[in-house]
């Protein structure tokens, strides 16, 4: 699968825009685009892990899983839909975002982010999202409901 780091990157230098990459490692299926383009199930499956070693505070592991979290969460729920994060003629913002940690993990080593979006309707958008470790254990749960809405173009 694609690295997100190397395919940001070079959409950047194609684009001929900044590149600022984030500490993570993305890979999904099928392209390595995590934030997926046209009309499909409302399910995602996406590898990560940070490129880097990390100290090991569990605390630090923590914090860095905190704030990927929400990296293709509200995406999933747009794929029925068929837009994608970034079109213009989206906006859309987080309303509420829960994250339970049920034991410990490194963001060092692969996880697997398993999203579903059970529910976009009315302007809103809810997904759910499990993660787990390389040996299967589910290591986090995460629960998003957004605000889609999308502009009239003139």
């Amino acid at each position: 699968m694609p690295s997100s780091l190397e395919s940001w990157k070079q959409r950047g230098e194609a684009q001929g825009t900044a590149y600022y990459p984030v500490p993570i490692d993305f890979r999904g299926y099928p392209d390595g685009d995590i934030f997926n383009a046209g009309v499909s199930v409302p399910h995602k499956r996406v590898w990560m892990r940070a490129p880097r070693k990390i100290d090991d505070d569990y605390r630090i592991h923590q914090a860095l899983f905190a704030y990927v979290s929400d990296y293709g969460l509200l995406s999933t729920c747009l794929q029925p839909h068929g837009y994608k994060v970034g079109d213009p003629r989206l906006q859309l913002a987080s309303l509420d975002h829960s994250i339970w940690f049920h034991r410990p993990f490194r963001m060092d080593d692969w996880l697997l982010f398993v999203m579903d979006s059970p529910n976009a309707s009315g302007g809103r958008g809810l997904t759910l999202g499990h993660v787990y470790n390389r040996l299967g254990e589910m290591v986090a749960t995460m629960a998003q409901e957004g605000m889609i809405r999308v502009r009239e173009t003139r």
